[in-house]
């Protein structure tokens, strides 16, 4: 089996994190400590997060979407796959490294994704980008830690705090869609969801598409 290759390391702004990219072949990792974020073999529910927001805003005239966390693109490169062409998608990214990435060993994976005219890059904390917007976005789609709670950054906390939600909310137009993945179930923050008054789904997808894999969790949550 051929080796992993550190390729490069990163600190994460305002935190003691670090993220690490891999590489094994044609095989890549990002990596947190011992926790591995993300692997390029492993994109079905990324995918998912994307087609089913996308689904929830068909239709929308000049739609407006909001990603937190780039990654290795497949969440974005998903969505421009069905976005019309006037829509506008800004990704949020707290680690500029990524971006570099993107543009880097990962231009593959990207597929020129964020040279498309419908995407801005946002550098920067998403949590703050949200609160600062007041219905702005048709969707905002979060894929920024394994699950709701700040396992990449500790502050990342307040995203899925009440006043996290409620500050999703207040940034979604009249039926947008705030969806969150995660890699497992949590019963408090489909609860907290509800509280705030977003209409919840949660529904099951599996890490590597239609060929299986582990089960994640994409919260969709409909602001009423």
């Amino acid at each position: 089996m051929l080796p992993w290759i550190h390729l490069d390391r990163a600190t994460i702004p305002g935190d003691v994190g670090e993220l690490r990219l891999k590489q094994r072949g044609r095989e890549f990792s990002i990596m947190l400590g011992s926790t591995e974020l993300m692997n390029s073999r492993l994109s079905g529910s990324e995918e998912a997060l994307a087609a089913l927001s996308c689904e929830r805003i068909a239709g929308r005239k000049n739609p407006s979407m909001l990603v937190g966390g780039l990654g290795m693109g497949f969440t974005l490169r998903a969505a421009l796959n069905v976005l019309p062409q006037d829509a506008n998608v800004i990704v949020a990214e707290l680690v500029p490294a990524v971006v570099e990435w993107a543009r880097g060993p990962l231009a593959d994976l990207h597929d020129g994704t964020l040279d498309d005219p419908r995407v801005d890059i946002h550098l920067g904390d998403v949590g703050a980008l949200i609160r600062s917007k007041k219905a702005a976005f048709d969707a905002i789609l979060l894929d920024v830690d394994n699950g709701p709670d700040g396992l990449t950054r500790t502050s990342n906390d307040n995203l899925y705090s009440h006043d996290g939600v409620r500050a999703a909310k207040a940034a979604l137009r009249p039926n947008g869609v705030l969806a969150v993945w995660s890699s497992a179930p949590d019963r408090a923050f489909t609860r907290r969801l509800r509280e705030v008054g977003f209409a919840t789904d949660e529904v099951s997808v599996r890490a590597n598409g239609k060929n299986g894999g582990a089960r994640h969790v994409v919260w969709m949550a409909t602001r009423r």
